[in-house]
């Protein structure tokens, strides 16, 4: 199912705006690289509201001491390198191509949910299923998790929630005072890591060769209060809507895009930015290679490839090093 044109919008608010920069903080295996398994990252609205970028399998846990506060909680779909069906067995452990990886039997975005008390930010599909798993930390003796009362949300929340967005899309709700989230499409596909399944579902579905999908897979396009508007793509192929939902009618600023193989953007991704995004600014993460050593980009890797076709000035997302974004979508600091 398309999802087009957004599915909801949030608002968060009221917290002293001290700053007039959006930061950006990759989180990955090793500091200062950016590596093959590196998918998470921190937004820090100038309001002091700050969200994590699909989990992934880039934290240790939910109390992992690079991720402070946290007050929303991004999934875009349900692959295991996104809802973290692995966890870092150590930060810096293992080599950048293939970082040092232990089981999360409940996920890493439950495991943040819980720890931080966030809102988790997602589809009603996608929620139920993070509920179970934030259920299952908590233990039988606390409240079961559930959705947000309403659409427009203040942060900090007394309990960990999920926002109600739901399909086919429904009306916005809009605000000055706030940061807004809006769902789009995303053309991948979302079965959900079979570990994080039990093992009766598990059995049952490979009896008849089948995996377990969660609704469509969905990116987001996230408005801040200094103006910066940025498309967060997800896994996600070349498709029309990058130019008339997320370039026309959304104006998209900054473009962070996820490659890799698969879906492919590695190939077509000059395309999809240059003639049909064309946003101020890009950021690049999921990599699936280690596009860096010492910090510097690595010249026989894809990513430098696609780096050089890209006319907007292009960003890589190397973990816990710091940007900064104007509302016009210009890097002001740390890039």
């Amino acid at each position: 199912m398309r999802i087009a044109c957004a599915a909801f919008a949030l608002l968060l608010g009221s917290f002293p705006a001290l700053a007039q920069n959006v930061k950006i903080t990759p989180i990955g295996s090793h500091p200062g690289e950016l590596c093959a398994n590196d998918r998470a990252i921190i937004f820090e609205d100038p309001t002091g509201v700050r969200f994590l970028y699909d989990a992934a399998q880039n934290v240790t846990d939910g109390n992992d001491p690079r991720l402070g506060a946290i007050h929303l909680v991004l999934l875009s779909h349900m692959h295991g390198d996104h809802v973290g069906d692995l966890k870092l067995k150590a930060r810096g452990e293992g080599t950048c191509a293939n970082s040092a990886r232990v089981p999360a039997p409940n996920s890493t975005t439950a495991e943040v949910v819980a720890a931080k008390n966030a809102v988790l930010v997602t589809t009603r599909a996608m929620a139920g299923f993070v509920h179970n798993k934030v259920d299952a930390i908590d233990g039988s003796g606390s409240k079961p998790m559930d959705f947000c009362a309403t659409l427009a949300v203040t942060v900090p929340v007394p309990a960990a929630c999920s926002s109600r967005i739901d399909l086919p899309p429904r009306p916005k709700t809009r605000s000055k005072q706030g940061v807004e989230f809006t769902i789009v499409y995303s053309a991948h596909v979302n079965d959900v890591a079979p570990a994080l399944l039990s093992k009766a579902e598990q059995d049952l579905l490979k009896a008849d060769g089948a995996q377990l999908g969660y609704g469509p897979p969905v990116g987001f396009v996230v408005k801040f209060t200094n103006g910066l508007v940025a498309y967060l793509s997800s896994d996600t192929a070349v498709f029309g809507d990058m130019k008339t939902v997320i370039h026309d009618f959304h104006k998209a600023n900054l473009a962070v895009i996820n490659l890799g193989p698969n879906p492919g953007l590695f190939q077509s991704g000059a395309y999809a930015i240059n003639d049909l995004l064309q946003p101020a600014s890009v950021i690049f993460t999921h990599v699936n290679e280690a596009a860096t050593e010492a910090g510097k980009l690595r010249a026989n890797t894809q990513t430098a490839a696609l780096m050089k076709q890209v006319k907007a000035p292009a960003y890589l997302a190397i973990s816990e090093r710091a940007m900064e974004f104007d509302g016009k979508g210009k890097c002001v600091s740390g890039c």
